[in-house]
């Protein structure tokens, strides 16, 4: 496709550039150079050179990145202003699949670190579902897009914030703790861009609305939220709604004896088609592990260490998480000694994998809890000041990773094919990618 027919000139801010229509056709369809191709994607260029009034040194980087698929920025190009120009032709996504590829946990690095966005300790960060994060401390979240700049803040007025979620890329989810005399407790949906509260969504016990402390969050594929909640009354419990009205579809209330109002975690499972809900040591004095099936109300597995002859470094779980392909639920303590309790097993002990201490450096300070995450088929539990990650049937440790600056991980999350670590000691996150693979 090298004769004259499929050759376009541009002028772009006073500099030529020619190309060929096999280079504009990786740009794609919706792209600004789609629009120069028919139905068939033939050619259709201009008598003369078409004229665009934008930077030309960028325009060059975005060329060369449709010629070969490599992302080459001189030292003289700020980043910023590549990203700015790269959306005015549509290209942010080629831009982005150019700096990282797909998530591999044994072949991440450090991208990028953010320092100094709030006052005070972090308590969340969340990945979004298009490389952006956000940031909770305290009773503010911090909201970054893929570029890592910074939207405008959400500010709940001094309610601390519980957790965060992502319904889109546009849309997050805020539940926060409620204010005794004021009733302003509970969960939100804000816009990600203008940080705008759209919507609240409300409890109602015996046909009354009531206040109420939310919890941790999880959504399903049929547009579901679901969240721990705590009311007044007896109001305890996990609440559903749906993420399009608002509107509270269902409530699961808590059983005399179990915790369900105060759980840190909730983990949907597509293929059980039921909800994990997990309360941990130290926010109750022993640990609940439940699956709730919405159909037809009912705990249908659980577990808890309430009478099981333990050590207590085993008895104090910090995280679980469901693994569906194994029938497994897997648990850290807080030496970061995995075990995994059998889900075909009501009422099961956990198997600890190791007593080998992963843990062997000074303890810090101020250390902080481990959390675990389950991705592509990896599973990853952080420990103080670095994140484990672990492959295999058997789960073998096969790398981890650290940075000597920002003291313990508080939190991190996968998505966006990138990693988000929070430090609690120096207020900073840090973004962890997979460097693309080399073009041969």
């Amino acid at each position: 496709m090298g004769n004259s027919k499929d050759r376009i000139k541009f002028n772009v801010g006073g500099r030529i550039f020619e190309t060929t229509s096999t280079t504009l056709a990786n740009a794609g369809r919706d792209s600004f150079f789609g629009a120069l191709f028919d139905d068939e994607w033939n050619l259709s260029p201009p008598k003369e050179d078409l004229f665009i009034d934008r930077n030309p040194d960028c325009f060059a980087v975005l060329l060369d990145l449709l010629r070969t698929g490599d992302l080459n920025l001189p030292a003289n190009i700020p980043e910023r202003l590549l990203h700015r120009e790269a959306s005015f032709y549509g290209l942010l996504h080629h831009v982005r699949t150019a700096k990282w590829g797909p998530f591999d946990g044994n072949r991440l690095r450090l991208s990028d670190s953010v320092k100094g966005i709030a006052p005070g300790d972090g308590t969340a960060v969340r990945a979004g579902p298009d490389g952006g994060c956000c940031v909770a401390h305290g009773s503010v979240v911090h909201v970054f897009d893929w570029m890592l700049e910074e939207h405008s803040p959400i500010n709940l007025d001094y309610q601390r914030v519980n957790d965060i979620g992502w319904i889109d890329s546009d849309n997050i989810v805020l539940s926060a703790c409620e204010k005794l005399g004021r009733g302003d407790g509970g969960m939100g949906l804000f816009s990600s861009s203008t940080g705008d509260l759209r919507y609240k969504f409300q409890v109602c016990h015996e046909n009354q609305v009531k206040s109420y402390t939310a919890g941790a969050l999880s959504f399903n594929q049929d547009y579901k939220i679901f969240s721990s909640c705590k009311g007044r009354s007896n109001e305890y419990g996990i609440g559903v709604w749906d993420q399009i009205t608002g509107k509270q579809t269902d409530f699961f209330y808590e059983s005399p004896g179990w915790s369900l109002g105060d759980a840190d975690k909730l983990q949907w499972l597509n293929g059980m088609n039921c909800l994990l809900v997990a309360t941990l040591f130290p926010r109750k004095d022993n640990c609940y592990i439940s699956l709730l099936d919405f159909r037809d109300k009912n705990m249908v597995w659980s577990w808890s260490d309430i009478g099981s002859p333990m050590a207590i470094d085993e008895k104090r779980v910090r995280d679980a998480i469901a693994m569906e392909d194994s029938n497994s639920v897997c648990v850290v303590n807080e030496f970061e000694d995995l075990g995994f309790i059998d889900l075909r097993m009501y009422g099961g002990s956990v198997r600890w994998s190791s007593r080998s201490r992963l843990m062997k450096s000074k303890m810090p300070d101020e250390p902080c809890y481990p959390k675990l995450a389950l991705h592509g088929g990896q599973l990853f539990s952080s420990m103080n000041d670095s994140i484990s990650v672990f492959c295999g049937p058997d789960w073998v440790l096969t790398s981890r990773l650290r940075r000597s600056y920002g003291g313990s991980i508080c939190d991190f999350s996968i998505g966006g094919d990138r990693l988000f670590a929070l430090h609690s000691e120096e207020n900073v996150f840090d973004v962890w990618e997979t460097p693309p693979s080399p073009i041969i």
